[in-house]
């Protein structure tokens, strides 16, 4: 069975571009499952449902949910106590790794978080995960830990200090971006949109909408495409 553990900040890139009704056609021919933790849960539907301005996009989410195109790690009987005892594990060690004047920074966030917990405690299982995350910096936590101090000097414009702590419980994950998953949506001719500009325009526009993705790259998969 294949596993792919969705974060908030890819599923809000989908959902704000419109592509939740693609995502759900990608679904029928993935042999496996979509995945999200109540963490995320709470941030793409139980929260911004409450909120006028992002209650259509939580509907849609939800509806998603309801269908059983995403569900949550009771499917695969995970209980949410041991992904919230793995997440809060990982928390303090990737919260505790740099310091800015004094003050601890916060790296990730538990939603990010459970999703690493969640395909930690697969890997126990010897069942194979991807995570769809967006964002760049649990990526680079996992991928380029050594890069992250001076990324966190440019977006903090501060000086930071890395506390020495260890990364080893953050590398091995396999991450996917709503970039690769738009790539997928294109070749699998998913998109109603039929036009030579079609996947320019879904890279550009999930870049826009918080995809972590640079104009190289952008340019890289449609050489591939």
């Amino acid at each position: 069975m294949n596993i792919l553990i969705f974060d908030a900040s890819t599923l809000i890139t989908l959902a704000m571009n419109g592509l939740l009704r693609d995502l759900r056609e990608l679904k029928k021919m993935f042999n496996g499952k979509f995945i999200i933790t109540q963490e995320v849960k709470r941030e793409v539907i139980d929260r911004p449902i409450k909120i006028k301005r992002f209650e259509l996009e939580a509907l849609r989410v939800k509806q998603l949910l309801d269908e059983k195109v995403l569900e949550m790690p009771s499917s695969l009987k995970i209980s949410d106590n041991l992904i919230m005892q793995k997440t809060d594990e990982m928390l303090k060690i990737a919260n505790n790794l740099f310091q800015s004047k004094g003050k601890q920074i916060k790296l990730i966030s538990a939603g990010e978080t459970s999703c690493l917990a969640l395909s930690r405690l697969l890997e126990k299982r010897k069942i194979d995960s991807v995570i769809a995350i967006d964002e760049r910096t649990t990526r680079m936590l996992s991928e380029m830990p050594e890069n992250l101090e001076s990324l966190l000097r440019k977006k903090l414009h501060t000086n930071v200090v890395f506390n020495q702590g260890n990364f080893d419980i953050f590398r091995g994950f396999k991450f996917i971006r709503s970039s690769e998953l738009v790539y997928i949506i294109y070749k699998k001719g998913i998109s109603k949109l039929k036009n030579g500009l079609v996947l320019d325009a879904l890279l550009y526009a999930v870049k826009f909408k918080g995809c972590a993705i640079s104009e190289e790259e952008i340019e890289a998969i449609k050489r591939i495409g």
